[in-house]
């Protein structure tokens, strides 16, 4: 393979599992780094474990959870696990494991214990699993690219704590069915994990841009990664920016921001293997974008923006979160659930926010739902007035578990505590503990602001169909029976009146065509966005380096996009030459009178 080709693919190994916070470029390099693989001869599978990858729009394909050959790309196909899809086959597999002699009754006891988002979580773990012990087998590389880092890790720790509950255990069953039916699980998970922690077959790609918060996430995945056996780690930073002239005030602090960044980056990742890609004037849309990233010289600068139509005039005055925080605290109350892919600043958008809701007076409770929760950086400190938690999935279940084991363990004997403690012990049990404790801070709304930090999209939908088995359930419950005075949280979610979704996004195509489907996802279970935040807005900022002036060109054709009738309500939040962090910085992005799009500066991107 040609030097110039970085140094994680000068000698690949089988498997290449890319990880990182999101929107840092995972699903870009991993993509790119496949189809450099397939140009010198390789035989590829590219598989997204992301329930909200963008594959398709960046290679012009309909994503299958069977491979996919790449148009254009001899040797390169795409495989997509499919979170429904996958736990629609699950389900099929462990039904067949019943035998004739199951009864309906039983079966559909099954297939209902097999509803949950837990399964989903597992059964597309196993789908992952099994191109690590054996389903991979025609391929010479097998390229992963990852949901964002929190997700990632929970996948990656359940086939330990299922196997953990599934010892000495053929009594009963869960959301994955009979557990004596479970048992081949375990070689499965067994071989996988094997697969993962061998150095000679698998390499774990870090994925960081230059920025403070993504390199923090990238240090902490390494320790955890290695904890859980993947020891054989590289990093590479994307998106490195160098100003073309040093005139440029905008340029020159963007590259001084990365610096800061990359100079102070923990010793964990300086240990690393790295290799660091350009800031690239193009979208990564299509194989001319896809096939120049990798490489530096005039193939980059050959390949033209994507374009969404004719580009833009001057875009008008955009409100800024100052009008968005006055707007939402006219309602007195309610739920506000900031929403959207990984790396788009939804963490940024909520804390300020609930800040801007502060300031106006306003009680406000904000958690987040994300396990990779970064909202204790963001503010910097506590906040008189503002109450801050994080559903934390660890906590909730040992204290739902404790509540159970009080409630029921009076009527049992020491036999039958025992017995009670050890279904409780079962990884499904932490879907429920996170469901109950995301309808308590719901239920806050009646009397105050709660605004909620959402995990990344593909996650937060898992919890949002929880939230509609729930939903379900209940109503067949009480069916005849007072059924219409019950208040679920999804009819809570579904009332404009109660609840705001806050849907963030950048100005670039795939972020804004993944924020667009996610209201359809939304759309589709009667709940209805308030209003989209375009986030690091550069275009009031006065950059004329070649390349920034390049990528505005872009911004400009999203903005079109998105006013043309994707958002009811647009406001705006540019990049800033303070990193908004502290109840100072954050409180400025809302404050009365604050626009969109401001002059002088806007430079550092808003951004956990």
């Amino acid at each position: 393979m040609d030097s110039k080709v970085p140094g994680f693919l000068r000698h690949p190994t089988r498997y290449l599992f890319f990880t990182g916070k999101g929107g840092v470029g995972k699903t870009s390099l991993s993509t790119a780094a496949a189809l450099a693989l397939a140009d010198a001869g390789q035989k590829v599978l590219l598989v997204s474990t992301d329930a909200a990858s963008n594959l398709d729009e960046m290679l012009g394909i309909e994503l299958r959870n069977t491979p996919v050959p790449v148009p254009g790309a001899p040797g390169l196909s795409v495989l997509n696990i499919d979170p429904d899809n996958a736990a629609e086959s699950y389900r099929r597999r462990v039904l067949a494991q019943m035998g004739v002699g199951a009864s309906d009754e039983e079966r559909s006891t099954v297939r209902e214990q097999l509803s949950g988002a837990c399964t989903t979580e597992i059964a597309s773990f196993d789908e992952f699993a099994s191109l690590l012990s054996g389903d991979g087998e025609p391929y010479d590389h097998v390229v992963f690219d990852t949901a964002p880092t929190g997700h990632t890790l929970r996948l990656l720790s359940l086939p330990g704590a299922w196997t953990g509950f599934l010892k000495g255990n053929d009594r009963g069953a869960s959301c994955l069915g009979p557990h004596s039916g479970l048992k081949m699980q375990e070689l499965r998970f067994k071989a996988a994990l094997d697969a993962l922690s061998d150095s000679a077959r698998t390499t774990v790609i870090l994925v960081t841009r230059p920025d403070k918060a993504a390199i923090a996430e990238a240090a902490r995945t390494a320790g955890e990664l290695k904890a859980l056996g993947l020891s054989n780690q590289r990093l590479v930073v994307n998106g490195v920016f160098h100003a073309s002239q040093r005139s440029d005030e905008v340029a020159c602090a963007i590259e001084d921001l990365g610096q800061q960044a990359l100079d102070g980056m923990p010793e964990v990742l300086r240990k690393l293997a790295q290799d660091r890609v350009p800031l690239r004037p193009f979208d990564m849309v299509g194989l001319p974008a896809l096939r120049a990233l990798l490489f530096d010289g005039p193939a980059g600068a050959a390949v033209p923006a994507i374009t969404q139509g004719p580009v833009a005039g001057p875009v008008d005055r955009l409100p800024g979160l100052g009008e968005l925080a006055d707007e939402l605290a006219a309602a007195g109350h309610g739920l506000i659930m900031v929403m959207g892919k990984g790396g788009v600043g939804k963490t940024t958008v909520a804390a300020a926010l609930a800040l801007g809701l502060v300031e106006r007076g306003k009680a406000v409770h904000l958690s987040t739902t994300d396990p990779a929760a970064h909202l204790a950086d963001t503010l910097d400190g506590e906040v008189p007035g503002l109450k801050v938690s994080r559903i934390d999935p660890k906590v909730e279940t040992r204290n739902y578990i404790d509540k159970i084991m009080a409630a029921r363990s009076p009527g049992l004997d020491a036999q039958e505590q025992a017995l009670l403690l050890e279904d409780l012990q079962s990884p499904c049990t932490e879907e429920v503990a996170v469901f109950h404790a995301f309808s308590r801070v719901v239920s806050e709304g009646r009397s105050a602001f709660v605004v909620l930090d959402t995990a990344p999209t593909g996650h937060s939908m898992l919890l949002m169909d929880a939230t509609g088995a729930y939903h379900r359930q209940m109503t067949r419950e009480f069916e005849g029976h007072g059924a219409a005075h019950i208040v679920t949280p999804l009819m809570r979610l579904q009332d404009p009146a109660f609840t705001k979704i806050i849907l963030v996004t950048l100005p670039e195509v795939t972020p804004v065509s993944q924020a667009a489907a996610l209201q359809e996802d939304l759309r589709r279970a009667r709940i209805e966005p308030y209003a989209w935040v375009l986030n690091r807005s550069v275009l009031a900022a006065g950059t004329h380096d070649p390349l920034l002036a390049a990528r505005l060109d872009g911004e400009r054709r999203q903005v079109e996009r998105i006013s043309a009738g994707l958002a009811r309500r647009l406001f705006t939040l540019p990049w800033l030459a303070v990193p908004p962090v502290g109840r100072g910085e954050l409180t400025r992005l809302v404050s009365r009178g604050a626009s969109g799009h401001q002059h002088g500066g806007a430079l550092q991107a808003a951004g956990a």
